[in-house]
């Protein structure tokens, strides 16, 4: 694991189901794919300004009450996908936990200005061919 973040155990619930996909006759009777859900709000070791990083980060893997589920049927094997989803929470939850740096504002140098300028004229001169002729 990281030495920066680390996964709470008491947060996270795993849950097993079946996966879709390959697997013959074995597929039907064994429940290989994982569903995490990590419970954000069940969290102690996270400061604020990372749950919110986080949420926004989750995106549409953040239920309405607060829990990030992230699934897992990559592969036929049970423990390789519980492996596999927990790296995923624990990639997330390290790109939440580094601040973003800060977008210093630029302005347009004079030969972006004179491109864009041109491209312009050029587009109007390309409608202005289009018109009908004036009388």
């Amino acid at each position: 694991m990281s030495t920066t973040v680390e996964i709470e155990p008491e947060a996270m619930e795993e849950q097993f189901v079946r996966a879709s996909g390959p697997g013959g006759q074995h597929v039907n009777k064994s429940s290989t794919a994982v569903q995490l859900r990590y419970d954000l709000s069940r969290t102690t070791r996270l400061p604020q300004p990372v749950l919110e990083r986080l949420r926004k980060l989750a995106g549409q893997r953040l239920a309405d009450d607060d829990v990030i589920i992230l699934e897992s049927s990559r592969f036929r094997s049970q423990e390789r996908n519980r492996k596999d989803v927990r790296e995923r929470l624990l990639a997330l939850l390290e790109k939440a936990s580094t601040k973003p740096r800060p977008r210093i504002p630029t302005r347009p140098h004079r030969a972006a200005k004179k491109r864009r300028m041109d491209s312009k004229t050029r587009h109007g001169a390309k409608k202005r061919l289009r018109r009908p002729p004036e009388e």
